[in-house]
This record gives structure tokens, sequence and C-alpha cells, in this order.
């Protein structure tokens, strides 16, 4: 990697980069560079292997990556074994599409076992490609030994913690009203539960009294489970009323809310009603009726408490204020149910269709069920009404199918119990940003109900429960234990903890046989053993008791309701306490609207897209720049070309010292500030960079990843690119050695390789290209420690005074600006006034620098310009009056003139006006020849008047610029010389150019300089003709053979 190009081409540092890498083996070098290092125990967040790398998991990678490169910077011994989760339903749906599946019936039929290693190719192939996707964006991690949740190690971390959940007591089994998605045909999480927009049939449905006149009037959107009815609920202090309602000549008695009469009756488009009766749902309760659905269903809920009518706290005065209740199918229902002791009526399976018990639906799916049961209704008469209700409703987070609420078996972990012993834990962990931890987190926690972790499904880590037939149940922990108590002879070591392999295992003892339990763990189980599974305990116990728990994890804020939580709750239910110290929460990536990014919406980025486009450095900058602490990110590619275009400075300053250094035989990596002089612009740029150090040491603290880069980017573009190589650019050009010279080199040297090294965790291929060039005594940068601050180079008051300067700078090129003059020309005096003491002081103190900077003969700083000259403004609100008819003359005289104009009379038409004070106010202006411009601490003023040395320097100078061009575009080394030939077609200004030709020649590097006739374009390799301030200058250049 010897060669520097000239321009900054990502993918040639990168490709070549990479090379190097694989080479030298720079990852094993930079982990045996801090072997003896404490440790950081680092958990990858698994994701999926159900899809490709997006920009979202780009960020989440490559932020990873950015920490742990710089963990290890600042000697750690990082555990960076990345992780997949390659069990669950995202799996199962995948492959399913792929063999064509429709449901579980499919699989069934398919065998077991076949579509598990189905399954099992399609997560290991998919693993191989996200590998590739990863290392893409220079993730460093050990890629040779990822965790996999369907290791036999990482299964048995899972066994393991649920053994321990169990000992705690807190496993449970029973029926719940869970989320059910009838197409997987499986209980899923509420975290899996996905919600959008959807359109639901309205009902009200008149449900008649057995004891007594009248109906009970409910409401529902969901008309498929009135089969399953078992009691209607009401507010116990709520009023109803029993109105005599009319339609059509007949006459019915209705029970409603009170609040809610006028709109059911007009829903139901009555004539007319009266109030026959009222009464509070406390005197309703105990009231019995019939299910309107009765004579076409085989089986209603009949067994003791149901068709009652019970008061329930989830009644609100809405719609009919009569709550129609399914424990069954609803999870409010469900626990108002148990808490009076009734019965579940469920007569719907586990696809979704009704059973025999449903009768003239029987296997019907239950949402095709919904038009006959409201034709059905209507035909009997217990329909009052029926509509559309739009809604939020909730779908399978992986097929889209809309769920259902299903009474099922279940096993769950009841964290309802240690409920106070989650949110004490939570407490004990520091979170990046701290309110996702306060705020989101600790409500989502708050709120949750029992983990329902048992899945009838495949291809998950199969529940550990053996149970027998009275319900006792025994757990097991490790294949040791599994060895020694099955009946069968298994290797603990060969065993497939998969399903069918432990299916027919069973366990006898005490005279009694356990069989397995046949459900698989809800796959947020797998993840949330990640930080034991990571380091394969319990299987080994050495990196557990030096590691655990966790130091830092990190993803997206969606994982509150995930991967934070999962692991929370194991690690509580488990062993009482967190598994993880820090954690680290950040945004999504969106397009540049902020919208979420879909294929409907045709607005994806693909990171190779990105990377195609602008280079890996580039994209992981310019993800990396943007606050990682709960924000999103809203993708620009106008942002990302800003990034490479910000690279690309860093590389031209990198570039900018080496021809000279190599033509003064000056080796980079033996810098030493302590060899030459540094003048007070070389202090300046390193108390810059301690100080920027500082501000990025403190940013990577608080985990405030994006702030450091900035800093350090801001700092190279701004105070180095702009201030400092402009700075120094005459002491690179002088031929002969000097202290000076030195100087310049090392402190350019040393603002490098700490540069280079700030950057590493952010841009690795940019930073090795750099670091091999000018050092490369170590194999890789990224074993090399992360720069800190030496108070020693600090000089806090040089960088306030300098910043004065630059301000100062700024103001001086817009006075110039005004005042028309380019910097290239010498300005006679620059005058600073200002009236605070510390801004005097500044100037003052960097007089001979700013002279420098601002091309100024002299620096002048005053309290106040005394130059300044005033001019009256007419006040047009007095004259007018004063003057009349010719007040706009007068006012037009008076403008620009000068007080002692004023004093003295103002001349229109031949007649003189004496104007007083309250007549005219005056503003004060710079001279003809000054120009000004404000700064925050005073006015620079620019003296822009030309004499003749003015003149003969700005055109020497103009012509050394053009002659610089064409040595570029001769495309000539630093040290090359050439013969110069100039033709100024204005004698005068030519006279002005002969007077600087020494300088001219010294600065171009040219060993004969003539002026006059070009002559022939042979004779030259070069012709050039320029216009210079409209002046016609023709210059020719022959490079001399060396």
């Amino acid at each position: 990697m010897d060669e520097v190009d000239d321009q900054y081409t990502p993918e040639d540092v990168e490709s070549a980069v990479e090379m190097y890498w694989d080479d030298a083996d720079a990852y094993e070098a930079t982990k045996e560079a801090h072997a003896d290092d404490p440790a950081f125990f680092f958990v990858d967040g698994p994701p999926y292997t159900s899809g490709q790398m997006h920009l979202g998991t780009a960020w989440n990678k490559t932020l990873k990556d950015a920490v742990i490169r710089h963990k290890r910077m600042t000697g750690h011994r990082v555990t960076d074994r990345p992780g997949y989760d390659m069990h669950g339903l995202p799996i199962e749906v995948k492959v399913e599409e792929e063999l064509g599946f429709e449901s579980k019936r499919d699989i069934e039929e398919y065998g077991m076992e076949s579509f598990i290693d189905e399954c099992k190719r399609f997560a290991e192939e998919n693993r191989e490609a996200m590998d590739e996707d990863f290392q893409s964006i220079g993730v460093w991690m050990d890629w040779d030994d990822p965790y996999e949740t369907i290791s036999p190690e990482y299964m048995e971390a899972a066994w393991w913690a649920f053994q321990q959940v169990d000992d705690r007591g807190l496993v449970e089994q029973g029926k719940r009203s869970v989320n059910y998605c009838p197409r997987c045909q499986t209980a899923i999480a509420a975290n899996e539960v996905e919600y959008d927009e959807i359109t639901s049939p309205s009902i009200y449905v008149k449900f008649p009294l057995r004891e007594k006149e009248g109906s009970l009037v409910i409401w529902t959107t969901t008309p498929w489970t009135i089969p399953a009815n078992t009691f209607v609920a009401v507010d116990g202090e709520m009023t109803y009323q029993a109105v005599r309602a009319e339609k059509d000549g007949e006459e019915e008695t209705l029970y409603i809310a009170e609040p809610c009469v006028e709109d059911v009756l007009k829903e139901g488009r009555y004539d007319d009603y009266e109030v026959v009766e009222e009464v509070t749902g406390e005197e309703m309760v105990g009231w019995t009726y019939d299910n309107p659905l009765e004579p076409h269903l085989n089986e209603v809920a009949d067994f003791e408490g149901a068709g009652e009518v019970y008061t329930a706290e989830y009644v609100e005065a809405d719609r009919t204020g009569l709550v129609h209740s399914a424990p069954g199918h609803g999870q409010e229902d469900f626990a108002r149910g148990e808490e009076l002791g009734l019965d579940v009526f469920v007569p719907v399976d586990g696809r979704g269709e009704f059973t025999k018990q449903g009768g003239d639906y029987a296997g019907t799916f239950v949402r095709d069920a919904n038009d006959p049961i409201i034709e059905d209704l209507d035909d009997s008469g217990a329909l009052l009404a029926s509509g559309e209700h739009d809604h939020r409703y909730g779908h399978c987070w992986r097929c889209d199918t809309d769920i259902i609420f299903l009474a099922t078996d279940q096993w769950f972990i009841t964290v309802t119990d240690i409920k106070d012993e989650l949110l004490d834990n939570i407490e004990e962990t520091e979170w990046y940003p701290q309110w996702a931890r306060d705020n989101r987190f600790r409500d989502f926690v708050s709120d949750a109900p029992d983990w329902n972790i048992s899945r009838q499904r495949y291809w998950g880590i199969p529940l550990p429960i053996w149970q027998a037939e009275d319900g006792e149940w025994i757990v097991v922990g490790t294949r040791e234990e599994l060895a020694e108590r099955v009946d069968q002879d298994i290797d603990p070591d060969e065993i497939d903890l998969h399903r069918p392999a432990v299916d027919p295992l069973t366990i006898t003892e005490d005279g009694k046989t356990y069989e397995r339990v046949p459900d698989v763990f809800d796959v947020w189980i797998d993840s949330s053993v990640a930080t034991w599974g990571t380091i394969n305990y319990p299987s080994e116990t050495d990196a557990h008791d030096e590691l655990w728990p966790a130091d830092w994890i990190v993803e997206a804020h969606d994982q509150t309701r995930g991967w934070f939580w999962s692991q929370l709750g194991m690690g509580t239910a488990a062993v009482g306490r967190a598994p993880y110290e820090e954690v680290m929460m950040h945004g999504f990536v969106n397009d540049e609207d902020g919208r979420k990014m879909s294929k409907s919406r045709g607005n994806i980025v693909t990171p190779e897209e990105a990377i195609n486009r602008a280079g890996r450095d580039p994209l992981r900058a310019y993800l990396l720049s943007h606050d990682q602490q709960g924000v999103d990110l809203s993708f620009e590619w106008d942002g990302l070309g800003e990034m490479q275009s910000t690279l690309n400075i860093l590389w031209n300053v990198f570039r900018f010292p080496l021809p000279y250094m190599e033509l003064d035989g000056y080796d980079p990596a033996e810098a030493d500030l302590d060899d030459g002089d540094l003048t007070v612009v070389d202090e300046w740029v390193l108390s810059r960079l301690q100080s920027v150090e500082a501000e990025a040491e403190a940013a990577w603290e608080n985990y405030e990843v994006s702030d450091a880069l900035n800093a350090v980017l801001d700092f190279f573009t701004d105070d180095v690119s702009r201030f400092y190589v402009k700075a120094i650019r005459e002491r690179m050009w002088e031929e002969e050695d000097s202290a000076s010279k030195r100087g310049a080199y090392a402190t350019l040297a040393t603002v490098l390789e700490e540069t280079i090294r700030l950057l590493a965790p952010y841009t690795p291929y940019l930073a090795e290209r750099m670091y091999q060039h000018l050092d490369g005594s170590a194999t890789t940068v990224h074993a090399l420690s992360y720069p800190t601050p030496k108070e020693s180079l600090r000089d806090e008051e040089l960088e306030r005074n300098m910043a004065v300067l630059r301000d100062v700078e700024e103001a001086a090129a817009n006075a110039r600006q005004q005042g028309g003059r380019k910097l290239r020309w010498p300005v006679q005096r620059v005058v600073v006034a200002t009236d605070e003491d510390d801004v005097a002081e500044a100037v003052g103190s960097l007089s001979d620098l700013l002279g420098e900077r601002v091309n100024a003969r002299s620096i002048d700083v005053v309290r106040e310009f005394d130059e300044l000259v005033e001019r009256a403004n007419p006040e047009m609100s007095v004259i007018g009056p004063a003057f009349g008819g010719d007040a706009q003359k007068v006012m037009e005289a008076v403008q620009g003139k000068t007080p002692a104009e004023i004093e003295s009379g103002v001349e229109v038409d031949g007649e003189t006006y004496d104007l007083d004070s309250e007549m005219v106010s005056y503003e004060a202006e710079p001279p003809e020849h000054i120009s000004g411009a404000d700064f925050e601490g005073g006015t620079v003023y620019v003296d822009t008047e030309l004499t003749d040395e003015i003149e003969a320097e700005g055109y020497a100078r103009d012509v050394i610029r053009r002659i610089q061009e064409m040595r570029k575009q001769l495309d000539l080394e630093v040290d090359a010389e050439i013969d110069t030939a100039v033709d100024v077609a204005d004698d005068r200004i030519a006279e002005f150019v002969d007077r600087h030709r020494d300088v001219v020649a010294d600065e171009t590097r040219t060993r004969e300089f003539t002026t006059g006739e070009v002559g022939s374009e042979d004779a030259w390799a070069l012709v050039e003709e320029w216009d210079v301030e409209d002046v016609r200058v023709t210059i020719g250049v022959e490079p001399i053979d060396a």
C-alpha cells in the first residue's frame, strides 16, 4: 500500500486495505494486542436469519463495531461474538413460503423432521449471507465463532435458565386468552403483534332476557365471538334505562345505558320511545338471558353462572354500555370470567375454525362466519343495527394474518409475581438515553402481563418440561441431566435437542412416567438468554464467572418491548438480577421525509446501493455522525455525499505534506515536536488537538458516538484544513532545511497521526490506509491506543485568542469583498475597533499572524475608529410639514451631506434652507477607500487604497497563481524546475510584475524567467492566455529535464 493516489477513491482504498488485513491477519493481531487488558463483555443482539441487511441493521452493526474498536483502543479485551437468532416463526414462515405451504397441516403431511431440516438449512444459509453483509461494511467480530441459537450449547442455556425460573416457582400452566395467529396456529406474544387500520363489521345485537320482558343491547365488531358468549358485563354504578321503543308500528323493550340511549335508537332507526324503568348496573347483576344464535349452534355456554349479567371494570358509557363477554376470545373477558369462577367455552379450534359446537358454522373460519352470523341475527330479529367500523387491529408480525384471541392451554412465566423486583432491577442499569429507561421501558415493564412462553410450532427450542398424567411436571436444565434422567440411552454430547429427537424421550421416577410437553419456546426466550449463550454457559463456567453480566448492549427502540425486556424478564426470573449493566437505544433509519422504508412505498435504500455510490467508510461515517441515542435517522443522499467530501478533505490534507517530506527525507513516523521551532500557529493547532481529544473522550464515556465523531471532523475540516494548512504552506515550500520547516512537519505529522487514531473506529479503512503510509510500525492502527489529551500541549488562552483572530479574519474578508479587493492583493492596513479588552489583547498578541492571514502591511487596534465620516439622512416626518411642496427637493439635497455642509444650509434651486437638529440624523460611514464589517467583538476596517507597490505585489501574486495552475496541468513534481516567459499586454502592469520577478521565480521554481513576447507555442510545453484584472497575460512554461 505504498502509492498514494491523488484523489480519495473509497473503493480503491477499501479493497487495498481489505487485502492488507487478510494478508497481515490484522483482526487477530488487534485481539492479541489487547489480550491482557481488562475484560469488556459485549453481547450482540441477534438478528433473525430470515432476511438481508438493510440500512437499519447496517447502522446497528456499524455502531457496535465502532464501540468495539474504541473499547479495544482504550485498553479492553472485548468479547465480540456475533449472534444470530435462528429459530422461530420468522424462519418457519419463510420456509413455508418456499415450500408453498398454507398451514400447519401441510407441515404435518410433509413430515416434521424434514420440515425442521429445511428450517435449519434456510437459517444456516442466510446466516452465511448475513456474515458477508456485515463484513462488507467493515465490521470486525469473531465471524469464525458466532453464537447460534440452534447450537446445543445455546439451547442448553435456555433450558438451564428456565429451570432456574421453575425452581423459583415462577412457571405456571393454564388456560388463558392469548394473541393467536390462526395461520401459524400458535400463540404469539404481545410484542409480536403489529397494528394497522382495518374495517370491521359494527353490529348492535339484542340478547333476549329470560325472566323479564325485553332485551339487553350489546355492540361488537366481532360477530364471530357471539357463539362463545358467556356473560354480559355492566358498570355497577351506571344508570341503565328500559326504553319502550317503537318502529313500524311495533314496540319492544330495550335495556341500554342512559347516556347511550339516543345514539342507539338512532342507529336502529326507531320512530319513538319512552323510558319505562331505570336501574343501576348492580341491580341488573344476576339477570339471565339467551344467546340469540342458540338455534344455529350445537352448544352454547350453559354451565353454572353462564348467560348472566355481571359487573366489570372494563365497561364504559360507550355504544350501549353493556359488553358482550366471551372469555374464550377476549383477554379482559377471560380475566373477569376467571374472577367469577366461570368455565371457559371455546367453540373454535387451533385453525381458527368453528368446531362441531358451532353448529351451522362448524368448519368455517371465524372471520368468514361474520356475514352468515349477521344474516342469521337479522332473520331472527336480534339484529338492531349493522354497519362498518374503522379501527386499529393487530396482525401477526411475520405472516400479516389478523390475530384472534383464543383461550388455550399455555405455559407462562409469572412475571407479575416479581414485578417489584423487575422494576428495582431496572434502576440498577444505566441507559443511553436515560429517558428511554425511566419512561418508555419502565412503563412497558410495569404493564407487562405474565409471559406466555409456549408456542405450538416446530422450529424452536423445545420446552424442557416433562409432565405426568396427573399434571405434575419436571424441568430439565442440561444435556447431562437429560441423559441421566430419561428412560432411553442417549449421549449428551450427541443428542439433538430439537424436535422430533427429544419428543419420544420419557422420564420415569417414583413409579410415575413423564412425557415431554410438545410445545417449543417463544422465540424471545432464545434471545433472552444471550448473555449466557454467548459464553456457552452452563456448558462452560470460566467465562461466566469472569464476565457475567454483560457490560453493554445496544439495539433500536423497538427492543424496549423486545430484547431489552426479554433479557430483563429472564434474568430477573432466573437469577434475580438484570443480565446487563448498560443499555444503548438507537433509532430507525427512515427515508429523507422521515417515512419508514418499505417496498410498497418504493423508498428503500440498500446498504449495497449506498456503498456502490459513496463507499464503506463514507457510509459508516454518515450513519455514525447522527445522534444514536433514541433518535431516528432520515437518510439523505446529499448528506452521504457531503460526508464523502469531508473524508476527501482528510485525504487531501494527508497527501499535502508527503511530497515535501519525501524530498527532505523526513520520516513522519519519527516526528518529534522538540526537533524544530514551533510557531504560535503550531502551538495553537496542537492545543486544539488536545481539546478535541478531551471532547471526544467525554463523549465516548457517555456513548455519544456521533458527538465524538463530529468534533473530530469539525476540527480537521475547519481548524486543520481551512486554517492550519494554509498557514504553513510557505514553510513547506522552503527549499532549505530549517527549524521552522521541521516544526511544521512535526506538528502536522502529530496532528495527522492522532486524528487517524481518533477516526479509526469510524472509518477503519481510511484510517488504516493513512496509518500504514505515515507509520506502519504496528500491524494495524486498530491495535494502537486511542489518543488522550496531553495537558502540557494545551493552552486554553491561546485557543481563545485564536478564535478571536479567526472572527476578525472572517470580518476582514467580508470587508475586502465589499471593497472589491482580493486576498492575494495586500492592503495598507487593517484596523480592529473594539471596546472589549480581551478582544484587543487577543488581536495584539497575534498581530503578526493576523497580518499574514489578512495580507495587511499593518494591524491597528483602536477603541474607536476616528476616521468615520458622518453622513446625513433626512427625517421625512419633520421636513415634510416644514417645507411643504419643496420637501422632496430638500430631502434629496440633504442626503449624504456632512454635518458641516448641513450647518451652512442646504441650497435648492438657488435658495438656501436652514435645518434644525430634528430634521436630520447622521450615520457614521468609512471614507471612500475603507470598507468595514462587524464581528462579535467589534468592527474590522480594511484600507483598500491602492499604491503602486500594492498593485505591483498584487499582480505578481496573480501571475504566480497562474503559473502554479500550469504546473498542475503539466503534472509536475513538487521539486521540478521550469523556465517561464510572461508577456503582459499592459506596459505599466508589465513593469509591476518585473519588479517582483525574483519572487515569482522563487515561488514557482523557475530557473529562467523572461518577460516580453512568449514566442512560438512550439517552444513551450504549455502556453496559456489569462485575464488578470482585465489585462491579458500570456504565459509559457517549459519543464527542465532533471
